[in-house]
């Protein structure tokens, strides 16, 4: 009887959290750059000392995310940049390290650094990109940052790093970001290109997800159900016990 009670219980948790995945991607359907999260169940025997193993627990687990391009729409600023096809575009993180991220939506900072909407230094093959005061920038398809001031002829500020490290060695944090599992820095792939005047939208599928939402709910319910039978059996066998008594 406590089999059917645990297995239940597992069960509705592990629905819990990835009901909890679902929402997230909902939630950044509209977040440029955004790479929806996978999830996957496994089962766990529970293991005591000296003891069968009697349980098995369904946890939700990480598989990682959905590495497929979302769409790509035009904006017509020149600091746009969309990364054409697989690829990533370099960013300093808050602890200081580099990530990676496929928002390129990028502005200047106040002290003329070229960051993304999020505040994130994007860096270059050489550091941190800092545009000069009132240039006019334009970036290439190869990421090439050049500059403009007056009527000057335009001069090259740097080039954004852009790699392609493989999916494997690759993680997704808590703040959206990509990071190498190894905290090592990727190497610039110089065959990544990016369209300028355009960003790349979410590639989460909302309607899939919605309807994803909705088969998790009736799961749920039906784990309930279990547990509620689970419930009566135990009652059931109780009274019958009682009569024998």
């Amino acid at each position: 009887m406590d089999r059917l009670i645990y297995q239940s219980m597992s069960g509705a948790k592990a629905l819990m959290q990835r009901q909890d995945a679902l929402a997230h991607n909902l939630a950044n359907g509209s977040t440029d750059g955004f790479r929806a999260d996978l999830m996957a169940f496994r089962s766990v025997p529970g293991e005591q000392p000296n003891a069968a193993t009697t349980r098995v627990w369904a946890l939700e687990a990480s598989a990682g995310f959905d590495a497929s391009s979302g769409p790509i729409r035009q904006t017509g600023r020149a600091l746009d940049v969309a990364v054409a096809g697989a690829g990533w575009l370099a960013v300093q993180g808050a602890d200081g390290g580099e990530a990676y991220t496929r928002d390129g939506a990028l502005e200047l900072g106040a002290d003329g650094t070229l960051q993304n909407r999020r505040g994130q230094i994007v860096l270059g093959d050489g550091g941190p990109l800092t545009i000069p005061p009132g240039a006019e920038v334009s970036i290439g398809g190869d990421g090439t940052v050049s500059a403009r001031i007056g009527n000057q002829p335009p001069f090259q500020v740097g080039r954004l790093k852009l790699v392609n490290p493989p999916l494997e060695e690759l993680r997704k944090d808590a703040d959206g970001l990509v990071r190498m599992r190894t905290e090592d820095a990727a190497p610039t792939d110089e065959s990544v290109r990016v369209v300028p005047g355009s960003v790349e939208g979410s590639n989460v599928n909302v309607v899939e997800s919605m309807v994803g939402m909705i088969a998790l709910a009736r799961q749920f319910e039906m784990q309930m159900r279990m547990l509620q039978t689970a419930e009566g059996n135990e009652q059931k066998a109780s009274q019958l016990l009682s009569l024998k008594g």
